[in-house]
């Protein structure tokens, strides 16, 4: 059953089931939405204060030591997104089955993807949850009232973000002589699209999506919003590929790309 998954990869104490797959085929749910308010973790990837698990800046690339932390940061945005699509999954029962289809798949990608950084850290000399890490996705529940304003956060904020961060982080890997990180970062980068992509048609079938521009900025609360779905180089051909039209990809480039603290990137 699709709920008792949901439920079991979210409260998870285990890495193990956190990466658990599902093996049914059935995405219907007759219960009421349930909203988590937190995660189950083991003891080493307890969420912590933000000031308490800084993470290099993409230079610190060039240092292995650095390209570690940097990649255990990468591995928790996984974690968190693995948690909230099984979250949505719970919170939006009622919710057309495709949609849910598509979380379902999306979150089978975040699996893979966490996996592939597990393995990255593994390769340094590292373990998943030898940094602390950060509950920055969990601490933005208030935004996701219902699922277009979901897609708005997740899709269009965080994973349309990525489409930069991850060709930059990719470009910084190869740049240090690390093929084999930089060839999880494509495939991550290649994924976005396809997440990103979900993102944009399920916001237009919610909201008729005469002005997608509009129907993002109806939907989506501060501080999230466009400055922080873009980075500081902006791919506006992967844009193109998950499929936003120009009117959009021209609002998003014109915007000034912001931090979490508000600060320019």
């Amino acid at each position: 059953m699709i709920r008792a998954y949901a439920h079991a990869v979210v409260t998870a104490t285990t890495l193990e089931g956190k990466l658990a797959g599902f093996s049914g085929d059935d995405v219907a749910d007759a219960d009421p939405p349930l909203r988590l308010a937190a995660p189950g973790r083991p003891p080493e990837l307890a969420i912590v204060a933000g000031r308490e698990a800084r993470v290099p800046p993409l230079q610190g690339m060039r240092d292995p030591a650095q390209r570690a932390r940097i990649l255990h940061a990468l591995a928790n945005h996984e974690l968190q997104a693995i948690e909230l699509f099984a979250w949505a999954l719970l919170a939006y029962p009622d919710a057309p089955a495709p949609f849910r289809t598509g979380l379902l798949a999306i979150l089978a990608d975040e699996q893979r993807h966490l996996q592939l950084y597990c393995d990255r850290l593994a390769a340094h000399g590292a373990s998943f949850g030898a940094y602390p890490v950060t509950g920055h996705f969990w601490n933005k529940l208030d935004h996701l009232a219902g699922p277009a304003e979901f897609v708005c956060a997740m899709a269009l904020t965080f994973e349309n973000a990525n489409l930069d961060f991850a060709g930059d982080y990719a470009a910084a890997a190869r740049a240090a002589g690390d093929e084999a990180t930089a060839l999880v970062l494509d495939r991550v980068h290649d994924d976005e699209i396809r997440h990103v992509h979900f993102g944009w048609v399920w916001l237009r079938r919610f909201t008729g999506g005469a002005d997608m521009w509009q129907a993002y900025l109806d939907h989506v609360k501060f501080p999230l919003g466009p400055r922080r779905a873009r980075g500081v180089r902006f791919d506006r051909e992967a844009r193109r590929r998950a499929g936003f039209d120009e009117a959009f990809i021209d609002a998003l480039e014109a915007i000034e790309p912001k931090r979490p603290n508000g600060q320019p990137r």
